[in-house]
């Protein structure tokens, strides 16, 4: 996979040579692809992918646009389903080589959250901690999400990751209460991508917290809610996953505004 080459994250300022695939503004403390020119993050996510035929490509597309759909209505950035989507598969590929292998972990990382579509608005986006009522609404989700998928043979697997991405590795995750290996891998990965990026990410009651603090969490619950072969996946990638993180961060929060393009 293309290896990102981190570069000075503290600089406010921006590259006016801008992104190398689409020519956005990039902030230099961007990630460089390759070794040539610096990449929005965007466009770095997509070269991250496995490519496939046309069929999936067509797969793909409706499921990138629907979850696009669904970080915007949770007011994400849209590319949160995105990221952790392309971040797993830096774990995945510890594990498997095949791009159909692959693809499938993907979609099922992407489309982890798509059975929020039938949680009102009122539970999901609720500023206020749930009630009883309301989370057991919520827990709903995995299961809704499947069942989503479920006609579309396609996406067989990535439903199973769908279901199971709530469990925890101690069995006591939900819908099912499923414990070590009986949790799928690409499920098992998630979960340490889903929390590296929840806690690297700015929320309406804190800032995004460092890498070094989410490394200390995902450590501590080794065993517990993280398989320990997928933190050890963690460890190994964590060059990859840190420059992934910056390029995710030097996005969201530049201190000075980018040069205005011209054309």
């Amino acid at each position: 996979m293309l290896k990102p080459q981190q570069t000075n994250r503290s600089t406010a300022s921006w590259d006016a040579a801008g992104c190398r695939f689409c020519g956005a503004p990039v902030a230099d403390s961007a990630l460089a692809v390759g070794g040539a020119g610096r990449s929005c993050e965007s466009c770095y996510l997509d070269q991250c992918r496995d490519r496939a035929g046309a069929f999936e490509r067509a797969y793909e597309g409706f499921a990138e646009a629907l979850v696009a759909a669904l970080d915007l209505r949770e007011h994400e950035t849209g590319l949160h389903s995105k990221r952790v989507a392309c971040h797993t598969l830096v774990l995945a590929r510890r594990f498997m080589d095949r791009p159909e292998d692959l693809q499938r972990v993907y979609w099922g990382a992407l489309l982890h959250d798509v059975g929020k579509i039938g949680v009102p608005d009122s539970v999901l986006l609720k500023a206020g901690p749930l009630d009883a009522a309301e989370w057991a609404l919520m827990r709903t989700h995995p299961e809704s999400g499947r069942q989503i998928l479920a006609p579309l043979p396609a996406f067989d697997e990535a439903a199973q990751i769908v279901l199971c991405h709530e469990e925890r590795y101690d069995g006591s995750g939900y819908p099912s209460g499923l414990r070590g290996e009986a949790i799928p891998l690409g499920a098992r990965l998630f979960a340490v991508i889903d929390t590296l990026d929840a806690m690297t990410s700015d929320r309406p009651y804190r800032q995004a917290l460092d890498f070094d603090i989410a490394k200390t969490e995902i450590l501590r619950m080794s065993g517990a809610q993280f398989d320990p072969l997928a933190v050890a996946a963690f460890l190994t990638e964590e060059a990859v996953l840190r420059g992934m993180v910056a390029l995710k961060c030097s996005a969201a929060a530049p201190t000075t505004s980018p040069p205005r393009l011209t054309y």
